[in-house]
């Protein structure tokens, strides 16, 4: 087994890849299986998230890059930026992971949600994609552009 230990900055050069969910990116300790099938772990420092375009290295020098994999989510858009800041408000108020985006936001699907943002006069439409939600003020460790 492959274990990955830390992140590798400045390459495009990769061994191999590892599509995850955001629910997994998230884990800084995970054993899973790369893309071809092999066997892999992660031994990461806590706390932080990876995002789709990371690159991690293991102590033998293989390079994973990490796939943002598509997933269940719910998207509101709206050209109302009022609107949108109001959902963003209520879905942070519920500690919500959130991706936003200029005329768009994206959460985790949850009908309770769909249900409380459609009260707010938006529309929520559901997708697969890949999901990458704000890193939040206090671990603002990799900037990601929008």
């Amino acid at each position: 087994m492959i274990v990955f230990t830390g992140r590798v900055k400045n390459t495009r050069e990769h061994n191999c890849t590892l599509t995850l969910i955001y629910e997994l990116r998230q884990k800084a300790r995970l054993k899973t299986k790369s893309d071809n099938g092999e066997e892999v772990g992660l031994m990461l420092s806590r706390g932080e998230v990876l995002r789709g375009g990371d690159y991690l290295q293991s102590d033998d020098g293989v390079i994973a890059k990490i796939i943002a994999a598509p997933e269940e989510v719910s998207v509101v858009t709206s050209n109302d930026k009022v609107l949108l800041t109001k959902a963003a408000y209520h879905l942070g108020n519920r500690h919500m992971a959130l991706q936003i985006e200029d005329t768009f936001l994206v959460y985790q699907r949850d009908h309770v949600l769909d249900e409380m943002i459609a009260s707010l006069g938006l529309s929520v439409t559901h997708e697969m994609r890949p999901f990458e939600p704000e890193s939040g003020a206090y671990n603002n460790h990799h900037k990601h552009s929008h």
